[in-house]
Order: structure tokens, then C-alpha cells, then sequence
């Protein structure tokens, strides 16, 4: 049984994969760099209720498996990691600061994919042992 994210109103298991690469791919996350990458990304995750379930980095791109909050939307994630873990390497890390002189480390995209917890046969499985009007195939009504 997975450990089900709580709210006030909610209970949750969303789970994200999340790729982010290095402006230009530049291999910059190496050595000293990249284990402050990693701990900085483990700060902004922890601030916003965000669980790191795995997450290797490697030298110019890095890969997050996360748990999530409801009220997070993927883009919110991916903005906040890599604006907040951007600025805060460059201010640690001169070097960092001079070759990305625009003060962005992170390529603009990202890549971003669901984590599913059931199958999708298993969620139809589910609605259609509860469902019993079958007037419409789709969305039935459940009497």
C-alpha cells in the first residue's frame, strides 16, 4: 500500500518524473557542484511539501521521481526547483555565475511525466463494478 499523501480535505498519491537539463549541456554538475545540486534541490523539494522519491543527477541534466501536493501543478514544480536551485548555485559558485552570465543554469524546457500508482484497466475495472445504468457507456449514473 503506497503512503498516501494527506490535506485538510484530500488524500493523494501524485507522483511526477521530472528531467531538467543544463543550459547549453554544459557539464557543470560534477564534484562539489553537483552535491550542493543535489541538497539545494532536497531544500526547495522539502519548503513546499515536495517527497524526492529518487533522483540521480548527473553531469549536465538531472532526473527527479517526486511526490506531490494537489495543489502543485508540474509547471509550478519544475519553475520553482529550477529558478530557486539556479540562483542559489550561482551565488555560491563564481564560476557558475560567469558562464551563465544570464543567470539562468537550467535549459528552458523540461521534460515531465505521470507516475501511476493502478493501471488504467484497473481504474475501469473499478468504475464499471460499481456502475449500474448502462444508458451511456462513458459516464453512467451509479445507483
Amino acid at each position: 500500500m503506497p503512503d498516501y499523501g494527506q490535506g485538510t480535505q484530500t488524500v493523494d498519491d501524485i507522483q511526477y518524473h521530472f528531467v531538467g537539463v543544463t543550459k547549453y549541456r554544459y557539464q557543470v554538475l560534477r564534484g562539489e557542484t553537483a552535491e550542493r545540486a543535489r541538497e539545494i534541490i532536497r531544500q526547495v523539494c522539502a519548503s513546499r511539501e515536495i517527497t524526492i522519491l529518487k533522483g540521480p543527477v548527473s553531469s549536465d541534466h538531472g532526473h527527479l521521481m517526486v511526490s506531490a501536493p494537489p495543489t502543485l501543478s508540474p509547471a509550478q514544480i519544475a519553475q520553482f526547483i529550477k529558478g530557486v536551485s539556479s540562483r542559489k548555485w550561482q551565488d555560491e559558485f563564481p564560476l557558475l555565475k560567469k558562464r551563465y552570465w544570464g543567470q539562468h543554469l537550467w535549459a528552458r524546457g523540461y521534460f515531465c511525466g505521470t507516475v501511476g500508482a493502478v493501471t488504467e484497466e484497473q481504474i475501469k475495472a473499478s468504475i464499471d463494478h460499481h456502475v449500474l445504468d448502462t444508458s451511456d457507456q462513458n459516464f453512467r449514473i451509479d445507483t
